[in-house]
């Protein structure tokens, strides 16, 4: 019970987590509406932890009759491309959010944050600077240690502007000169200690082009979009936290007085078994040891679109982990239940056998199909029912026979008796072996007299088995998918490793209702997992299959 109200008080559409308090006093002062962004910047593809952004950031406007605004922190382009712009778009639509017609880029802006540079230059609150950035280091000062001037701290405001339009113009090589924000270098912030605001980098923009050779720095850059699209709330991680003071002397000096946008800082989400780096994404991907940033073992949104996760089980999940200022590790098993939570009731169940040990029913004529209705979900009657066919040759899972059986196994052995499901009871008579000894066939009897559905109200057994009739099944691939990385305690640094199991391909044989199935179409394969056609490889004439979780899980909700 208690876990159940931590997650009320914390969850993104909980009112009383902290982020909803400083909202809540803001509205009740002169501000009356709120306006949030969500800001990627487009160097690579979003992940799990971005997902939490977005709920939260588009949540919030939503909840409070706001806005919330796309916009691509592009103020980098040695690392960007359109590919990114075109994959994040794609994402957050998916995830059930529009930003109508708030499309912004940060590149829109460069003419303005270039004005607001020459301003600080002219009121001798920026200066150019020749140091390295090696040197710049040195300068700069430790923690306990105030930093030391720039030699170039004090040119004249005169030399400072030709510097600069030098700068532009794309007279200086890249890393010869910076435009440094005039501030403090004894303060105990560093972050406040001259940062650059400006860096020469002669690289074509993918939006822009080769209009510019000097960009702006992403704490100069973001506080000038935030106060331009009149933000409210400017939500982001813990890391920035110490940024703040910077992010207020930007918007301040700038001259956005009046409502400035407020900065507010959330932890981020960290995951068992997750990678959450971009960087070490992008290796992945680039060191071909996954199946590009849609594999489905990666946390990316379009990964765990294709292994077959809904919008609604990672709503969801960000609704159940909240938010708080304190960095905590979040099971990964939450997001499991989550999906399985979304499609207990939403998914088709079929039979499919993975591991198939063939049953050969010696009383059943050899000739005969008989067609069985069995219900699509248990617990969703609205779903309907299928016709199944049966057969004297059958495929169970070899885990379902033992020839010895242990205590408590209540599955198919010699001379035990369980139901086929949807079907009848079957009985284990004799076993056929291979050369190694080997079960290769376990040969039944079948009692007529207890077909599922006919009324049948006679003895009982324990054990229920899943089968496909061996000649009708369809022959499809299924990828079972387990966690991409190991967590690995023993590394001071924290550094995952890479499961190397976190992919196992099955030959599997499926009852042919599901020969229909679409890409994307999702199902639980009765007893084993919840599946979904894989949007990629399939083709017309082979299915694939994605185990998206286990039927099981170990994570438990409080109720």
């Amino acid at each position: 019970m208690a876990e159940e109200k931590n997650m009320e008080a914390t969850g993104l559409g909980a009112t009383g987590n902290f982020i909803h308090n400083y909202i809540q006093e803001d509205l009740k002062g002169e501000l009356n509406k709120i306006h949030t962004r969500f800001p990627p910047e487009p160097n690579g593809y979003l992940h799990i932890g971005h997902a939490k952004s977005i709920c939260l950031n588009f949540g919030l406007a939503n909840l409070y009759g706001g806005k919330c605004n796309l916009r691509f922190d592009d103020t980098n382009p040695s690392k960007e491309d359109m590919e990114y712009v075109e994959s994040i778009m794609e994402d957050v639509k998916w995830l059930g959010f529009d930003w109508e017609d708030r499309l912004y880029y940060a590149s829109s802006y460069f003419q303005k944050y270039y004005e607001v540079a020459v301003d600080l230059i002219k009121r001798g609150k920026a200066f150019v600077c020749d140091l390295t950035a090696e040197e710049m280091r040195e300068y700069r000062g430790t923690l306990n240690t105030p930093g030391k001037e720039s030699p170039y701290r004090n040119r004249s405001v005169e030399e400072n502007l030709d510097l600069f339009e030098r700068m532009k113009a794309g007279e200086f090589p890249d890393g010869s000169r910076t435009l440094r924000a005039k501030i403090d270098m004894a303060s105990p912030n560093i972050n406040m200690r001259d940062p650059v605001i400006y860096r020469i980098a002669h690289a074509t923009h993918h939006t822009t082009g080769d209009a510019w050779c000097i960009y702006p720095m992403y704490d100069f850059a973001h506080p000038l979009e935030d106060a331009i699209e009149g933000i409210t709330h400017s939500i982001c991680t813990m890391e920035f936290e110490d940024h703040r003071p910077l992010y207020d002397w930007v918007v301040r000096e700038a001259g956005y007085t009046e409502n400035p946008p407020r900065q507010i800082e959330f932890a981020r989400l960290g995951m068992t078994n997750t990678v959450m780096s971009k960087r070490k994404l992008r290796a992945l991907v680039e060191n071909n040891l996954v199946d590009g940033w849609d594999d489905p073992r990666m946390p990316t949104i379009c990964g765990l679109r294709r292994r077959g996760y809904t919008p609604e089980s990672i709503r969801d999940f960000c609704e159940r982990i909240g938010v708080s200022k304190a960095n905590s590790m979040v099971d990964s098993t939450l997001l499991d239940y989550c999906i399985r939570d979304d499609l207990k009731a939403k998914a088709k169940v079929v039979m499919a056998v993975l591991d198939p040990l063939k049953v050969i029913i010696d009383n059943y004529a050899e000739d005969q199909v008989e067609m069985l209705t069995i219900e699509n979900n248990p617990e969703n009657p609205e779903l309907g029912s299928r016709e199944v066919p049966f057969s004297r040759e059958l495929y169970i899972e070899r885990e379902d026979f033992m020839e010895e059986p242990v205590k408590k196994f209540f599955r198919l052995a010699p001379g035990k008796e369980v139901r086929l499901k949807g079907a009848y009871f079957i009985t284990c008579t004799d076993v056929v072996k291979d050369a190694n000894g080997n079960v290769v066939e376990v040969h039944c009897t079948y009692d007529p007299e207890t077909k599922s559905g006919s009324g049948f109200e006679g003895r009982k057994v324990k054990g229920t088995l899943h089968w496909v009739s061996a000649a009708q099944a369809v022959e499809a691939t299924a990828r079972l998918y387990d966690y991409m990385m190991l967590d690995n305690p023993d590394d001071p640094s924290g550094e995952m490793i890479m499961n190397p199991n976190s992919l196992e391909v099955k030959t599997a044989f499926i009852e042919p209702s599901i020969q229909h199935a679409k890409k994307g179409d999702r199902f639980q394969f009765m007893r084993n997992g919840y599946y979904i056609v894989d949007t990629k490889d399939t083709t017309e004439d082979h299915l694939v299959f994605n185990r998206i979780v286990p039927l099981k899980s170990s994570f438990k909700v409080s109720k």
